[in-house]
């Protein structure tokens, strides 16, 4: 299947991207690259064909031919989202909504879109599932809500959007982010010897490897229509929600002679939620993850002892999403609307 993967330089694209070409699929790459000069260690990019484009300047031109579009690229987390509430909702919704309306003009058939399970925001302790309500407490997570929306009303006998609602990933990737929970634990744990918690650890989160995010976009672009069509699927596993608290006992057990230290300050997130992940495994039984928290947070140690991480540099811009497009910014590297300067 000829596939275009928006986002394909991101933490998830560069690991979808292999995974899709390794299993037959003809990849080609949308992405600005924002975050170039942030790979991870002396790792390299997969090299696909690709268009170099902002999102939204995507016309309809540069989607002929394709059966099947994967819609990662999106300012991409909760702070991310927080820097400019207006830009975030005119790259995360407008945008994305805009590109679903060409690539049904142009006659592509499936549209699968990473959402994310942060649109049930403040939801308690009960478990939830697909068909809970939404209470997103940030633009990000709004975004998302207001996307899949769009995408519900462009459903028909000839265009099938799909809604992947992933949990909170972690794991190696070519373009490692440290704004991600386990991640950061990780690193802070095996820079520091200490386990820093920046809330009070109460909050829940669902939490899923990036490989097995990738897996779930490929059984999903490779499973008959009447399967997926206009479905929601929570990506993870329900036995891995996790209290903060509770990760921070999973890495304690990875990482030798750590100690557990609270921000000052540390209070409750009010983003906590507990999910149901049994749907996607019930539909598509062809989907099985291979990482659960401990595991991963074992590839994590490993590879941040290989690459020699120091704290200045997981704290830094570099693996950072906000803090690398502040630097840009600074630097007028970019535009207030987060275009390149130079383009």
């Amino acid at each position: 299947m000829k596939v275009l993967v928006s986002g394909h330089l991101g933490y998830i694209g560069t690991v979808l991207s292999p995974m899709l070409s390794e299993a037959g699929h003809e990849v080609i790459g949308l992405d600005t690259d924002l975050y170039a000069g942030c790979t991870f260690g002396g790792d390299s990019l997969p090299s696909f064909p690709h268009i170099k484009k902002d999102i939204r300047d995507v016309q309809l031109s540069d989607l002929e031919g394709f059966e099947a579009v994967i819609h990662l690229a999106a300012l991409s987390n909760d702070p991310l989202g927080n820097l400019n509430p207006e830009l975030t909702y005119a790259i995360n919704h407008l945008a994305s909504i805009r590109l679903a309306y060409m690539a049904k003009e142009a006659g592509i058939k499936r549209f699968l879109f990473s959402s994310s399970c942060s649109t049930y925001g403040a939801a308690g302790d009960d478990p939830i599932d697909e068909g809970g309500r939404f209470n997103p407490v940030t633009p990000y997570g709004h975004s998302k809500v207001l996307v899949e929306r769009g995408l519900a009303k462009l459903a028909d006998d000839e265009f099938s959007p799909v809604y992947l609602r992933n949990a909170t990933a972690y794991g190696v990737s070519p373009r490692l982010r440290f704004d991600l929970v386990l991640n950061n634990l990780v690193a802070w744990a095996t820079t520091t010897g200490q386990i820093y918690l920046k809330s009070d650890g109460s909050p829940w989160r669902p939490l899923v490897h990036v490989e097995d995010i990738a897996r779930a976009f490929k059984v999903i672009l490779e499973s008959p229509r009447e399967k997926i069509h206009g479905q929601a699927f929570n990506v993870g596993q329900t036995k891995e929600n996790y209290r903060i608290s509770e990760l921070a006992e999973v890495v304690a057990g990875v990482v030798p002679g750590c100690e557990v230290e609270y921000a000052p300050g540390a209070g409750p997130d009010k983003r906590t939620y507990r999910v149901n992940c049994d749907k996607i495994q019930r539909f598509l039984p062809g989907f099985k993850p291979a990482w659960d928290a401990k595991k991963g947070a074992r590839e994590l140690y490993e590879a941040y002892q290989q690459a020699g991480i120091r704290q200045g540099e997981f704290e830094g811009p570099r693996y950072k999403r906000l803090a690398h497009l502040k630097k840009l910014l600074k630097e007028d590297l970019l535009d207030a609307s987060l275009r390149w300067v130079s383009e």
